[in-house]
């Protein structure tokens, strides 16, 4: 279990009504014609508080956010922490199904909601019966019962004093993907997200004049975690994307003069492959921070050539969320290596009777502590138990190596690993070999069942060139792996099925494959 971060005066404690001092009118947020200085941020948090407060809505308290990210949801996502509540973004792109589950499970109290998702409000039926108040961010439209957003926060008084909140308070419930079951709520403390912020200004040079594009949804970790909040804590700038779209970003980043954001591998080969490339003027970027799953090498190579530094992280939302860092200096040589562990994380691998130490040429799953690893799941003791070791360390379930120089890199998961014949087959080192071959735009490997050797690799396989066939791309492979890492079988398809991060759905994968007569022929 994680231990309790014990600190001193964090500037935490209780709330006087603090006003923003440092640089009060400097921009925080910008949203089309629409922009928040610190100060007025700050007011605007303040006073949403006080209306909470004043609605019966008090520290521990959920409070929801169903909606792109925007200006409302860092409102709703600093007022919930200055309350003492707990902000629950959910996941816009999930069925109305599950986000039914996740209102239910967490017992919020309140729904911010984004006109874009109206139709999944309508459809929650008995989820919204615990919900107590509804805000709206366009109340004439909206199809329930509601409040509207900016009438409520104006009801509220910016000079209300807030009760003191803690390191150890929870600040955060993020939902995991939920690819091996029902999703669970990653509960993230305050403490977790100011250690995770220091962690990433250590390995990041983040500048209060940085303007930084919100791009990977706040409903997942990275999207929140690993530029925005640092980027805010500096005084910098944010400005809040609802929706990708390749050749709008590529605009953005040349019209704003943004220095920065975070993004899933997709994201970063749609915009290199966007046909406005090569004629967007994106010099302004100092850095990318990416992370999810290890980027494609000409990806990245189109990004360092354009002078881009691109930094893969790795981490996870129970790590609030990051864990390793590649560092400025030899990421370019490095473009698939996550680098080494943040300022403020212990890693070591998971042995017997204990755990190992991390060292040059050693390689296991890796184990995780440090005071932005985060509090449990939430109403989960069970599974919060059975993640973490007796004396602390987190499962992370994925395996990592250890170069000579002490660059990791981020092997493939635990369960995935394919034993065939006795030997371990990474499938995400069968991938990157598959991502290379010219015909071939993007692959997917899990193993199958299979009487001689127990289990062996199939490939699903999206084809860029209609004349790409099996036999060629076995010829690729077998100069570039061993015999036994090559899969049995391919399956060509249209699409590699992945989550909000970026990650294959291997268990879709694998139903597909069971259901594949001629997979076990």
């Amino acid at each position: 279990m994680p231990a309790d971060i014990t600190a001193a005066d964090t500037g935490l404690g209780s709330w006087p009504r603090r006003r923003a001092r440092i640089t009060p009118h400097r921009i925080a947020l910008v949203r089309d014609n629409r922009s928040l200085s610190y100060l007025e941020l700050a007011d605007r948090v303040a006073a949403l508080a006080s209306a909470w407060s004043a609605a019966g809505i008090g520290p521990g308290d959920r409070i929801a956010y169903l909606g792109p990210n925007d200006l409302p949801a860092f409102e709703s996502l600093f007022a919930s922490g200055l309350l003492g509540a707990v902000f629950v973004p959910l996941n816009t792109r999930l069925a109305a199904r599950e986000i039914e589950y996740m209102l239910v499970d967490s017992g919020a109290s309140v729904l911010v909601l984004a006109p874009t998702h109206h139709h999944i409000a309508q459809s929650l039926g008995s989820a919204l019966n615990s919900v107590e108040h509804v805000l709206a961010l366009d109340a004439p439209t909206c199809p329930i019962r509601c409040l509207d957003y900016e009438q409520f926060l104006s009801s509220g008084d910016p000079a209300t004093t807030f009760g003191a909140v803690g390191l150890n308070d929870p600040c955060l419930i993020l939902y995991t993907s939920g690819t091996t079951g029902t999703p669970k709520g990653a509960v993230l403390t305050h403490g977790n997200l100011t250690f995770n912020t220091l962690n990433q200004l250590a390995h990041i040079d983040v500048l209060s004049t940085d303007k930084a594009l919100a791009l990977a949804p706040m409903f997942h970790v990275t999207g929140l975690n690993q530029v925005t909040l640092p980027t805010l804590f500096k005084g910098g700038t944010v400005i809040p994307v609802q929706q990708f779209d390749a050749g709008e970003v590529l605009a953005t980043i040349s019209r704003e003069a943004i220095t920065s954001f975070s993004a899933v591998p997709t994201i970063l080969q749609m915009l290199c492959e966007h046909p406005g490339w090569h004629s967007t003027d994106i010099s302004s970027l100092r850095y990318v921070v990416y992370g999810g799953s290890p980027v494609l090498e000409r990806v990245a190579t189109a990004w360092l050539e354009r002078g881009v530094q691109l930094l893969q992280g790795y981490g996870m939302t129970e790590a609030a969320a990051g864990v390793y860092m590649a560092v400025a200096e030899g990421a370019a040589d490095r473009p698939v290596s996550v680098g080494f562990p943040h300022f403020y994380t212990d890693v070591a691998l998971a042995g017997a009777p204990g755990p190992r130490a991390i060292g040059p040429g050693r390689s296991g799953e890796l184990l995780v502590r440090g005071p932005n690893v985060f509090a449990g799941y939430w109403n989960r003791p069970d599974a919060t138990s059975d993640s973490f070791t007796a004396d602390g360390w987190f499962h992370t379930g994925d395996v990592v190596t250890v170069a000579e120089d002490g660059w990791t890199s981020v092997v493939d998961r635990v369960k995935d690993i394919i034993i065939s014949g006795g030997e371990n087959i990474y499938p995400a080192e069968v991938e990157a070999v598959l991502a290379r071959y010219p015909g071939v735009s993007s692959a997917a490997v899990v193993g199958i069942p299979d009487e001689k050797w127990g289990e062996v690799g199939m490939a699903f396989v999206v084809i860029a060139d209609p004349a790409t066939d099996e036999d060629h791309i076995v010829q690729y492979l077998e100069e570039h792996l061993a015999r036994y890492k090559i899969p049995k079988k391919f399956r060509f398809v249209t699409g590699i099925p992945r989550n909000a991060t970026g990650k294959i759905q291997r268990a879709q994968l694998r139903d597909l494959a069971a259901a594949d007569p001629a997979a076990t022929e």
